[in-house]
């Protein structure tokens, strides 16, 4: 479910940007009006997951409060909610969250401000989120850390992904979804936009050890093996699960009853 159109977070991996454009967040025309309507034939069984594509937190939901009142009118109907954004505004809305026995799961993709200012030009900064992330978990919200994209040459060094799953874990996330770089021609091109030389280092290594697969350019398994093990090595020795959605992976790369945190789900 997605309240807004187009995302103000402007991340350069994002692959709605293919089918959406890259453009700020617009509210939807008349959307609570819609949702009502629509939610009667919709069913309560099944996890709403808030968003996949559009934040549902970008800066101007502080003022026009479209997610809020968009979660008022699901817990009012009885629905589940997994929220999926990179913001620390969901901090606010945990009141509604707690009624309705809801999860948050927060994107970090890196703990280096100057990449992700970079790879996330419209998005919190990485201290923000992890901060989002203990205040949700203080106040009693199960949370979620995703740690997606994972980008060769940009955010895979071992090292750095170990030390950012122990700060989400520490923070209080209680599970943690992983995944590599999918690639599509139009991120393709922001990539060797926005990194230069190193984007077009990126796009060759898919090229050459790449294989096509569900729309999406993958590396070769061996490849993405290797750069999700530090994040599942770290989630195996600190006692949390871990979920490497899309991938194809099983055994001790998917060790969670639900690929994005829904088992969290009260």
């Amino acid at each position: 479910l997605h309240p807004y159109t187009g995302c103000s977070h402007m991340c350069v991996y994002c692959y709605a940007s293919s089918y959406i454009g890259v453009r700020p967040s617009t509210p939807k025309h008349r959307f609570l009006e819609r949702l009502r309507r629509d939610i009667a034939k919709a069913d309560r069984r099944l996890v709403v997951n808030l968003s996949t594509s559009s934040d549902p937190y970008p800066p101007i939901e502080r003022e026009l409060m479209l997610t809020r009142e968009t979660l008022k009118v699901l817990a009012e109907e009885g629905f589940k909610v997994l929220i999926t954004t990179k913001s620390g505004i969901v901090v606010r809305d945990h009141d509604v969250i707690l009624d309705m026995g809801g999860v948050v799961s927060i994107t970090v993709t890196t703990l280096r401000e100057g990449v992700a200012r970079i790879l996330e030009p419209g998005a919190p900064s990485p201290k923000a989120r992890i901060r989002a992330l203990r205040e949700l978990h203080d106040l009693g919200v199960p949370v979620v850390v995703r740690i997606d994209p994972v980008m060769p040459f940009v955010n895979d060094e071992a090292s750095e992904l170990r030390r950012l799953v122990e700060l989400c874990v520490d923070s209080g996330a209680s599970h943690v979804v992983t995944s590599t770089l999918k690639l599509k021609p139009i991120i393709a091109s922001r990539l060797k936009r926005s990194l230069g030389d190193l984007g077009y280092k990126i796009v060759e290594l898919y090229r050459r050890q790449g294989v096509n697969m569900h729309g999406y350019r993958y590396l070769r398994r061996e490849l993405r093996e290797r750069m999700l093990w530090p994040v599942v090595e770290a989630t195996r020795e600190l006692g949390v699960t871990i979920a490497t959605c899309r991938e194809g992976l099983g055994g001790i790369y998917f060790t969670a009853p639900s690929c994005d945190g829904q088992h969290l789900i009260k």
